[in-house]
């Protein structure tokens, strides 16, 4: 088709003057057709009137298989690659492939080492404007997101998507060894790496290796004894943020999950799976020297010693040890008690 009109700026050619002229407000900036209802303003007509459906709720585009409806034709044909499993735009460093252009285009950046977009609070750069976007909420505190069922916050939409998981129950990613279940994707994929042995990550101070980069900047913490995250209640520190907002729950009494058989509820997810076990009677957790079952880990870790004889916990005032530290604590009572007589 015969494209006879060039943009001088970025060289993209168009069928007539009327599309070159649109096209060209991308570059001058100018933006004449405005909203009605919220006086947002757009460089073309077209994204106008799709811009007007968030105020008629007009939804035209509907999808075949699940029946989802779309105000962007676009967004149609990108969401139906879902059915289709078609990855059109691929890496030619890499060859990974994707469903949208621009995931392409933040991809390449990992190859070019390109970071365009800069934190103006703290110059922290991103690969893409929506990750800038979410960083800047660190120092606005802004959590536009908001979970309907417990209220809890969120600085991006994708944190609270998987939230949700947590209320649903949903597991959508599932180890095709042993059909494990994960509510994240990288979870699955860190994983498959004790299948595949894999331990891609080393720590250049004493060359251990790790199955995940999280796990190995928080093994450097042990090297550095960097403790990053502070509770703002108490001062205690911690390696891990995970850690701290965990803490943070005994400041707040907060408790988010919650047992669907007893209503007790829990600070911390594992610890609700553990208690699922007093009413399920599973114990997944087996002794391979007398075959005794544990339905948690700690529970065969402190039999084990039973085996091996460790009694890794001593008193520092009559050096008698003990195989869990429990023992070592009521034991030190009684020096206490003697102390205090």
């Amino acid at each position: 088709m015969d494209r006879p009109y060039t943009c001088d700026v970025c060289h993209e050619t168009f069928r007539d003057t009327g599309r070159l002229k649109e096209h060209q407000r991308e570059h001058t900036g100018e933006r004449l057709y405005g909203c009605d209802v919220c006086n947002k303003t757009f460089g073309r007509k077209s994204t106008l009137k799709v811009h007007q459906r968030i105020h008629t709720g007009e939804r035209p585009y509907c999808c075949e298989v699940c029946k989802r409806t779309f105000r962007k034709k676009a967004v149609l044909t990108v969401h139906q690659r879902v059915h289709t499993g078609e990855l059109p735009y691929s890496c030619d460093v890499c060859n990974k492939t994707f469903s949208y252009k621009s995931d392409l285009t933040v991809h390449q950046r990992v190859h070019t080492g390109e970071c365009p977009y800069s934190c103006d609070m703290c110059s922290k750069t991103f690969r893409s404007k929506r990750n800038l976007k979410v960083h800047k909420r660190l120092h606005t505190g802004d959590c536009p997101y908001s979970c309907d069922v417990c209220k809890k916050n969120f600085s991006d939409k994708s944190s609270l998507k998987v939230h949700q998981r947590v209320h649903t129950g949903e597991r959508p990613y599932c180890c095709d060894v042993c059909n494990k279940t994960f509510t994240e994707l990288s979870n699955l994929k860190r994983h498959q790496r004790v299948h595949t042995g894999e331990r891609p990550y080393r720590c250049d101070m004493c060359n251990k290796t790790f199955s995940d980069k999280y796990i190995l900047r928080v093994h450097l913490c042990t090297h550095t004894g960097e403790r990053p995250y502070r509770c703002d209640m108490c001062n205690k520190t911690f390696t891990e943020l995970g850690s701290l907002k965990t803490h943070q729950r005994v400041h707040t009494g907060e408790r988010p999950y919650s047992c669907d058989v007893c209503n007790k509820t829990f600070t911390e997810l594992r610890n609700l799976k553990r208690h699922r076990r007093v009413h399920t009677g599973e114990r997944p957790y087996s002794c391979g020297l007398c075959n005794k079952t544990f339905s948690d880990k700690t529970g065969l870790t402190v039999h084990q010693r039973v085996h091996s004889g460790e009694r890794p916990y001593r008193c520092d005032m009559c050096n008698k040890t003990y195989t869990q530290i429990s023992s070592l604590k009521k034991h030190q009572h009684v020096h206490a008690v003697y102390i205090n007589v």
